[in-house]
């Protein structure tokens, strides 16, 4: 394992949904499409082997649009989205980086995906890959 990679835990704000993931911190993105916007993500992507949902698989619900593609899971407790599958990576599970326990945010380099244009922005070169 990669000497930046470390195994850190989050949740919804109720705490019925709780993750394990092993990450870096090193490609966060801020996304402007109107669905992160809204939601305040903060995205860091990663292979389903780094996720763990710990709890609460019964607590989420699944919100989809537009392509269908994207699987924006949320608690249905309390609201927050923890975690979803992303349309650009489907295949991995994109965290919410405000979610997890003990994150200084203001310590993190985030980087922009221009969401609002995301067909041209992913030919571009995308911050997370």
């Amino acid at each position: 394992m990669n000497s930046g990679m470390k195994t850190m835990e989050g949740g919804c704000h109720c705490g019925r949904v709780r993750f394990r993931v092993t990450a870096e911190l090193d490609r966060v993105t801020y996304c402007n499409c109107s669905m992160c916007t809204k939601k305040g993500f903060l995205h860091l992507i990663v292979p389903p082997e780094r996720f763990e949902l710990v709890s609460g698989k019964d607590d989420l619900a699944t919100y989809t649009f537009n392509t269908g593609v994207a699987k924006h899971t949320f608690c249905c407790h309390c609201g927050i989205h923890p975690f979803y599958v992303p349309r650009s990576d489907p295949d991995k599970i994109d965290v919410n980086v405000r979610c997890l326990d003990d994150i200084d945010l203001s310590a993190l380099s985030v980087r922009s995906f221009d969401g609002q244009h995301w067909e041209q922005a992913m030919q571009k070169d995308v911050p997370w890959r």
